[in-house]
């Protein structure tokens, strides 16, 4: 889905970009940087909080997506209200909750600092005005380097030597197919549509999803189907961060589902599953961890 002709890769760039995606330059106070939210070995999500934290111990509305695999997403946020991986950043950057910063005032800072200016002028020429446009580009080159693919299943599905599923992972995948792909589709583990999942609307926080991106009454509480890859280590889930593991989430799919006008199709009456094809299923997502990516080196501040 991205645009690499208009923003290719190169070394330098994405070592710009990591040194952006750790700077606590980038929040009003200096306090917070993108990694605050989005830690590498949680699949660059939190884990410590239900909804999104910013500077002064701000709370956010929702809880903090995942980064992986951007490119293959034409969409982003919750609600898909960010059409372009390049604009992403600028929604946590300039929200009040989050960092709360002016990019006027980041630009200044950016020009301050020796190091950035070094770099920009190494990766995007010495004749080049350093811009915001030029600073989202280089965050969008480190964070397109986020590329989870080297997981148990995807081991298996490459029919890599010795890689095989047990018997009880294998029955899981089975149960996945007939309940969950629908949505969350192989290989990515998502559709990258907007889905009601039957979730209990939180009067506290009162959030209808998509509609409030296109005004539309039948996209009313729908949000993102997530990836469901590295899915063991990214709890909290669902877009509010309520339900605390897989557990919690499969019960609410066979049990929790409240019925409404935008309520998906297929958990109409909520799935049926066994305790055993739940544990089966569990067992199953686990294979979805891939420990490469979460603990890849190059992906970490250095």
């Amino acid at each position: 889905m991205y645009d690499f002709e208009q923003n290719p890769l190169t070394t330098k760039g994405v070592e710009l970009g990591r040194e952006l995606f750790y700077s606590t330059l980038l929040s009003r106070d200096s306090s917070i940087s993108c990694s605050s939210c989005h830690l590498s070995y949680t699949d660059f999500t939190h884990i410590d909080h239900n909804l999104s934290h910013g500077i002064e111990d701000r709370i956010g509305t929702r809880n903090t997506l995942s980064i992986m695999n951007p490119a293959w997403k034409a969409t982003f946020r919750w609600d898909g209200g960010i059409e372009n991986l390049d604009l992403q950043p600028l929604a946590p950057l300039t929200s009040h909750e989050e960092m709360d910063m002016d990019t006027t005032e980041l630009l200044v800072r950016i020009k301050s600092s020796d190091s950035f200016v070094l770099l920009f002028k190494e990766v995007f020429g010495e004749q080049t005005e350093i811009s915001n446009d030029k600073l989202l580009q280089a965050l969008s080159q480190f964070m397109l380097t986020f590329n989870t693919y080297n997981s148990k299943y995807d081991k298996v599905m490459s029919n890599e030597k010795g890689a095989e599923f047990t018997e009880r992972e294998e029955k899981g995948l089975a149960v996945f197919r007939v309940n969950c792909s629908s949505c969350h589709q192989e290989p990515l583990f998502s559709n990258n549509t907007f889905q009601n999942n039957g979730l209990p609307v939180d009067l506290s926080l009162n959030d209808r999803g998509r509609m409030a991106i296109t005004g539309k009454q039948n996209d009313s509480l729908k949000f993102r189907v997530p990836s469901l890859r590295n899915i063991e280590v990214s709890y909290p889930y669902m877009h509010d961060g309520r339900l605390r593991n897989i557990q919690s989430a499969l019960f609410h799919y066979t049990n929790g589902i409240v019925d409404s006008e935008t309520l998906a199709p297929q958990l109409k009456g909520g799935l049926q599953l066994s305790e055993d094809e739940k544990r089966n299923l569990v067992i199953f997502l686990r294979t979805l961890t891939d420990v490469s990516f979460l603990r890849n080196k190059t992906l970490l501040f250095l």
